[in-house]
């Protein structure tokens, strides 16, 4: 459903470059799956060893191969280290969308590096994959992630959160979207 991501795409910002995990990222993965802060509104396992991290790594690895997901390490152009992650998964051919997820160690948030990366996957998801939507699913509690959706003019999608099954998705679950449209215009 994606162009052949047979070469993975690394993205660069000013400060940041993003590459595909490894499994050299095993230590910073563990970080991020197994902190209470990172994981605060997140519904997911927690790590709870490097193994876990490591099978986590090969796991999103075999499903960007298969053209499923597309996952980078956000790491500063002068280093290599992960210091987070940004997605674009749960593509639908149908609609010709994506969702959007990131998740960044707390010594780095408050530093406009979330924001730098989030601005350029969603450039490459509206100009190199041409997808016409993109999501993101948080709670009501998540105050941050709302303000970075809001600060890239993502809108709540009331006619989607009315889709939700919320005995499976929880009661304060929340959608927010964008279109290529509205992205492409706000550029202008």
């Amino acid at each position: 459903m994606l162009a052949d991501l047979s070469s993975f795409p690394q993205l660069q910002t000013k400060r940041l470059f993003l590459r595909q995990l490894s499994i050299t990222d095993e230590g910073e993965i563990f970080l991020l799956r197994s902190s209470d802060a990172v994981n605060k509104y997140l519904d997911r396992p927690r790590a709870n060893s490097i193994k876990d991290a490591r099978d986590f790594i090969i796991r999103i690895n075999a499903g960007m191969s298969n053209n499923q997901s597309m996952y980078w390490a956000i790491c500063l152009r002068d280093q290599n280290k992960a210091m987070g992650t940004i997605c674009l998964w749960n593509f639908s051919a149908d609609e010709n969308k994506a969702e959007i997820g990131y998740e960044l160690l707390p010594e780095f948030q408050g530093k406009g590096i979330m924001q730098e990366a989030f601005a350029r996957v969603l450039e490459f998801g509206f100009t190199t994959l041409n997808l016409t939507r993109i999501e993101a699913w948080t709670v009501q509690q998540n105050v941050n992630s709302i303000k970075i959706l809001q600060r890239n003019q993502f809108e709540r999608d009331a006619e989607l959160e009315k889709t939700i099954n919320r005995n499976a998705e929880g009661p304060d679950c929340i959608i927010f979207s964008l279109s290529r449209n509205n992205y492409l215009e706000r550029r202008l």
